[in-house]
């Protein structure tokens, strides 16, 4: 099951946990409030996995790659790193479905904190359009990853601030909706 956490203030290594102290754990059911979607499916069959191709034809993902990021297999592995960690959204959802390794997927909250979300083999996410977040891997330095999207894939990330598209306005006006 996937876990998630409020993130401390450091600045040091992002690969590390950043933990509160005490911890402050955050629910599923808080993620789903923020509009994030989670499901734990079977890695080791993804090629044949029912459970995905359910879910791909039901969300309409039509379009999928594999992406491996490590540092014998990315190229320009470390400027990748360093942008999959800018805080950023996208004008789409984000739906990444971890096949192997781990990392981490950091979300703002309503309140604007940030909400650290561990991936290992198996968890497959959605960010909402216009949700603010950033990647990371973890201390484990691997992670391959597949990527879903409903028609062409559409790699554009826009960098903080970025409050005047019209796909953050309408996350903003989910989350108002959502804690009504």
């Amino acid at each position: 099951m996937v876990e998630a956490w409020y993130m401390d203030e450091s600045q040091e290594d992002q690969r590390a946990p950043h933990r509160l102290r005490p911890n402050r754990a955050v629910s599923l059911e808080q993620l789903r409030r923020l509009g994030v979607a989670y499901r734990k499916l079977d890695a080791d069959n993804y090629e044949t996995d029912p459970c995905l191709k359910e879910i791909r034809r039901a969300e309409n993902y039509s379009w999928m790659d594999i992406v491996t990021i490590h540092k014998d297999k990315l190229p320009n592995y470390e400027e990748k790193i360093k942008t999959f960690y800018e805080e950023h959204l996208h004008l789409d959802d984000e739906i990444r479905y971890v096949l192997d390794g781990s990392g981490y997927f950091d979300v703002r909250d309503k309140d604007d904190k940030w909400i650290r979300i561990s991936m290992e083999k198996g968890d497959m996410i959605t960010l909402p359009a216009g949700i603010y977040h950033r990647f990371t891997l973890d201390e484990n330095n691997y992670v391959k990853a597949m990527r879903l999207f409903v028609g062409e894939p559409v790699w554009t990330a826009y960098n903080r601030p970025a409050d005047d598209f019209p796909a953050r306005k309408q996350y903003m006006k989910f989350l108002t909706e959502e804690a009504q």
